[in-house]
């Protein structure tokens, strides 16, 4: 089953600089880094870098590890501290999930399992309960978080976007000034000489299509859609209320100066209206509606086909 949430697809950069690509699965999706123009000598020490912190973010936050900093807290209640880089996207979830009316919330992990999308990939739904509310189960504090009810969180809505902000902070601080990340679907460009990116934005009924193109340059772009992580009447974006997947929108884009703003969006927006988002946070969306409509802000950057669209109605 893909994990990825989109399948938008760049075009190869045009520059003659020697580009290395390096491909590898981690955090359950597949990850490319095209680098270009690194020394040889520091290649290794940035690729044991750029592992070791995956590594240290999935045991931290992962809830498919029994032995995952989220696994304990669904069992154990107290004060758990986390690295200074996480509270940004705890901070994050607090904002959204009281603009969304406890729509969006780190606490549907339970739920998710419940489902089905549990530690065994079972797929096998069983009887689902909503979750508490965020100040019920805990409270985020300074340097970590003080879980007053054992529950099951899931920060995948933030947590890859988040996770790729850092590797890019990884890799400028190796002097690479254009390397490219791609974290299934969730993307980070930077570039000093390369010139922009088109990325394809995949049709989300039919993969060998397309509904547009976003340019990327010096941002980041994710995308979310239901048929993506799907089983059974399931698939991964959950409304804790009605308990049950929402299916209003098709698929959503979102561009934004970082990967974890961008990638926050594209759930934010199955629950808030873009508007409102727009009020708090600079980014840009792209959205199929549930009838293949499309809703684009005026300053996405790119452009859309609209015969494709209204073909498939």
């Amino acid at each position: 089953m893909p994990s990825s949430k989109s399948k938008n697809k760049p075009k190869p950069s045009q520059s003659k600089l020697k580009t290395e690509i390096f491909s590898f699965e981690a955090i359950g999706t597949v990850w490319e880094i095209h680098l270009q123009d690194i020394n040889p000598n520091g290649k290794d020490l940035l690729l044991g870098v750029i592992k070791a912190r995956i590594d240290e973010f999935d045991l931290l936050l992962s809830r498919f590890r029994k032995d995952s900093l989220v696994t304990l807290m669904s069992k154990q209640t107290g004060f758990h501290e986390l690295p200074e880089y996480v509270i940004p996207m705890l901070n994050l979830y607090q904002q959204l999930y009281d603009l969304s009316d406890g729509q969006m919330t780190p606490l549907i992990g339970q739920m998710l399992s419940s489902a089905g999308y549990d530690a065994d990939y079972s797929f096998k739904p069983k009887e689902l309960k909503s979750p508490p509310s965020l100040d019920q189960a805990l409270e985020i504090m300074g340097n970590g978080i003080n879980i007053k009810i054992p529950t099951l969180l899931d920060f995948g809505a933030i947590g890859k976007g988040l996770l790729v902000d850092l590797l890019a902070q990884i890799i400028a601080s190796f002097e690479v000034k254009d390397f490219f990340i791609n974290a299934g679907g969730d993307m980070l460009q930077k570039s000093s000489s390369s010139g922009p990116l088109r990325i394809g934005l995949e049709h989300p009924e039919h993969a060998d299509e397309a509904v547009g193109v976003a340019i990327l340059n010096n941002n980041s772009i994710c995308g979310s859609a239901a048929n993506r992580r799907a089983w059974l009447d399931y698939h991964h974006i959950m409304n804790p209320k009605l308990m049950k997947p929402t299916n209003s929108l098709k698929a959503v884009w979102a561009t934004a100066e970082t990967t974890m703003l961008a990638d926050a969006m594209t759930t934010a927006l199955y629950f808030v209206a873009p508007g409102k988002l727009k009020q708090h946070y600079d980014f840009e969306y792209f959205i199929v509606e549930e009838d293949y409509s499309l809703e684009v802000s005026s300053g996405f950057p790119g452009e859309y086909f609209i015969a494709e669209i209204e073909s498939v109605k």
